[in-house]
């Protein structure tokens, strides 16, 4: 196996030679049927793209960036959005790819997208025409890898997307309540490519394009495929090696001299190197795990040299996670190779992880390489430069060519109006899956990028009336902001810079961001630009100037922010600061609001059923809620998204934020429909309906207190009959609402929320 790619500087992605289909230009759309490429004077695809998505042509959705990207390479992209996939019949619409289908679920998990919190079906799908439900199967990345195997049994299947990111490992399943295996193993795809994909992409596609087979593609970041076994010019470690779980002696720094382990073990430095304890187990043999045999690890002995640790190049570096088999039945190895995967997500420091996959002669190893590099800003300006015709495909207007009514795309009109400045986010949130897709080093647009992009809606998108409906990302204020040294941050394994602080090497200044906002407001036909993306306040309050601009210049009467909630154990297991931050930055953001002249409220997110999450911890949310004045209309418990380390927690009931072992810290799990309706109840402490529910758990906890007609009352002793007695009461049981939001409502997947839902939100697959 080539590691070349894994140690050399990232090629550019517009350094490549365009594939000689160049010739053919820009499509106005990429085709979405043979009809169509006959227009374009096409014979065939090279590439056919299949989505379960319809197809809007914006940088917002994932199969038109790759698509517009290829098409920039000079390759020929074809589009099969929504297919029935009933039948392979759908699949060949497009005729055989030259090089390869590429597949995804589309920008959301389509599980995510089609049940709820509770495992209920939805009725309703924000990126189908009319809002349909049912247009996509579940788990559609491995359907539609299947169906393209049957229509082409010998092309290529490349997968990408969010819902096989998300999956590229073993993983927990929160719909059937166990563990999966990789969706590399059950999809039977050739490729998948993880995280934000436009730099392995363009390269799988050259090479491809170049006669090689994709079985030897296996040296380009950000992929996992199978393999049989270890290369032998590789060094493989145990995961249990590189961070111990079970009750064991505390594992060795394989980087300290051998007369220092020694040390630390009790022996002399002669006796450990002339009678090891333990030898590295060979390649691509499973190897006991520390959890039951209690065996302390020593350094393997190819690393020995000289009364030194030899420390093995991270480019030839591999780490074995425990085994799907082993994972599926041991929660708390579960928990530990999630751990480790989060510990090896850094792009400068990262190594290749391995995961057996069944035993004997159907054993198979999912290799998985180091994350890809960030793009930098002239890339970043590239890929949303790329001639977007910015609108659904015309199959999906009326007779009158509008996008309206039956063919109206929730999704899209969400987005409409919006420009993305940045991906990433290195806030680590555990119950959020950006980081764990798009990775926690920012990557920024330059200034003239975005700005252009403006001008680009004023000019060309139907119904523009002036006003930018966001200028954000996965958060709205970490543009440009990043580790003040690249040696620091391509070293650091921290899985965040602002948890529990806001780390001393993160430049923190908002001044781009300022000085951007503020060049936008200038362009002409520009009324208001609103910030409608998650905003991180802890941030915020290292520069109060941004506040004031935004509470000044970019507020249209309501800004969301999420707390999550106010108690410590919660937010610990959360990664999320304190409650004292958001006191903080309310205080200033009322002040400028004031001095503006305006009347604006904060809609702050709650998220109920949380792992570490108490009966008490809800209760005094509840009563900070109804002190504060807010009435949630709607929230939504804790979604265990696959691979999330919040999602480890739920499934492990382990913390997987220290180390794991049998007797390591346990978190408490809110499971059972009665307890998650509970949590949810106390957001909700205005709802009658709840009420029963709630009398019931506060006398069960010894607060009584709580129960009666007062206003230091957290729900009344009497239970009304009819709506208007409801009405009265809650009336008579409310306290004066300062910062009356109208409607807040909490999804918290770290996923795409359905668009029409607020909340934090993720623009780009």
């Amino acid at each position: 196996m080539d590691v070349s790619e894994f140690s050399r500087p990232a090629k550019a992605l517009s350094s490549y030679k365009k594939h000689w289909a160049a010739r053919f230009g820009t499509a106005p759309f990429l085709p979405m049927s043979r009809a169509e490429m006959a227009e374009l004077g096409w014979d065939s695809c090279d590439v056919v793209l299949v989505t379960g998505d319809a197809y809007v042509d914006h940088p917002s959705f994932g199969m038109a960036v790759i698509g517009r990207m290829l098409e920039n390479q000079g390759f020929r992209v074809g589009i099969i959005a929504q297919p029935d996939w009933q039948s392979a019949e759908p699949f060949a619409a497009l005729g055989r790819p030259n090089l390869f289908f590429g597949v995804t679920a589309g920008n959301m998990d389509s599980m995510i997208n089609r049940y709820t919190a509770d495992r209920k079906i939805r009725s309703d799908d924000a990126y189908t025409p009319g809002d349909v439900a049912g247009k996509r199967p579940d788990r559609a990345a491995i359907v539609y890898s299947q169906r393209c195997r049957e229509a082409f049994k010998d092309v290529p299947i490349i997968m990408g997307g969010i819902e096989g990111s998300l999956r590229r490992i073993a993983h927990y399943d929160y719909w059937q309540d166990k563990v999966r295996r990789s969706i590399v193993i059950d999809a039977k795809c050739d490729l998948l490519l993880y995280g934000n994909a436009e730099r392995a992409i363009v390269e799988v596609a050259h090479r491809l394009a170049a006669k090689e087979p994709v079985q030897n593609i296996t040296d380009v970041r950000g992929t996992a495929f199978v393999i049989r076994t270890t290369p032998l010019d590789w060094t493989e470690i145990n995961s249990t090696e590189v961070d111990r779980p079970g009750p064991v002696e505390s594992h060795l720094n394989p980087y300290l001299m051998v007369s220092e382990q020694a040390s630390a073990q009790g022996q002399s430095c002669a006796q450990d190197a002339a009678t090891p304890t333990s030898e590295a187990p060979a390649p691509g043999a499973p190897t006991p795990s520390p959890v039951t045999s209690g065996t302390p690890m020593m350094v393997p002995l190819g690393w020995l040299s000289k009364g030194r640790a030899k420390v093995p190049s991270r480019d030839r570096t591999v780490i074995r996670l425990p085994a799907y088999e082993q994972v599926r039945s041991d929660p708390v190895l579960y928990a530990h190779a999630n751990r480790v995967l989060h510990l090896e997500t850094n792009p400068g420091n990262a190594r290749a992880l391995v995961q057996a996959h069944g035993e004997g002669a159907t054993a198979r190893d999912v290799w998985i390489t180091p994350p890809p590099i960030p793009l930098t800003t002239a890339e970043m300006d590239l890929v949303f430069g790329l001639p977007y015709a910015r609108s659904p495909h015309p199959v999906y207007a009326d007779e009158q060519g509008r996008h309206d009514g039956p063919t109206k795309i929730p999704a899209w009109e969400m987005i409409r109006f919006s420009v993305n400045i940045m991906r990433g986010c290195f806030g680590g949130c555990t119950f959020c899956s950006i980081t764990e897709h798009e990775g926690r080093i920012i990557q920024s647009r330059s200034e003239a990028s975005v700005l252009q992009e403006i001008q680009d809606i004023r000019d060309k998108v139907t119904g523009f009336t002036g006003v930018i409906s966001d200028l954000g990302g996965p958060t709205a204020n970490m543009y440009r902001i990043g580790c003040k040294s690249p040696e620091i941050e391509a070293a650091c394994r921290k899985p965040s810079c602002v948890y529990p602080g806001i780390c001393s090497n993160l430049k923190t200044s908002h001044q781009p961001l300022i000085q951007m906002y503020r060049k936008a407001r200038a362009i002409k036909g520009v009324k208001k630009i609103l910030i409608g993306s998650g905003l991180r306040y802890d941030l915020a309050i290292e520069s109060p100037e941004y506040i004031r601009e935004l509470a000044t210049h970019h507020v249209g009467g309501y800004l969301k922010i999420a707390p999550e909630h106010t108690q410590t154990g919660p937010l610990s297991k959360m990664m999320k600061p304190g409650i004292g931050s958001y006191d903080r930055f309310k205080q200033l953001f009322d002040q400028y609001s004031a001095e503006a002249g305006k009347k604006q409220y904060l809609i702050p997110y709650f998220i109920a059923a949380h792992p570490g999450t108490s009966d008490e911890d809800m209760m005094h949310l509840a009563m900070w809620l109804k002190k504060n004045g807010f009435r949630a209309d709607q929230v939504q418990t804790f979604y265990p998204s696959p691979m999330a380390t919040a999602t480890a927690m739920y499934h492990s009931g382990k913390n997987p934020l220290r180390k794991i072992g049998r007797d390591s810290e346990g978190v408490d799990i809110v499971r059972g429909d009665k307890r998650r309706r509970l949590h949810k109840a106390f957001l909700r402490y205005h709802d009658a309906n709840n009420w029963p529910l709630l009398r019931e758990a506060l006398k069960a906890m010894g607060r009584s207190d709580l129960i009666g007609n007062g206003k230091h009352h957290l729900i009344p002793s009497f239970q009304p009959q009819t709506q208007g007695a409801y009405v009265s009461a809650r009336r008579k049981n409310s306290t004066p609402r300062p910062d009356a939001p109208g409607q807040m409502l909490t999804q918290h997947t770290g996923l795409p929320p359905r668009p029409g839902v607020k909340g934090p939100r993720k623009t780009k697959p």
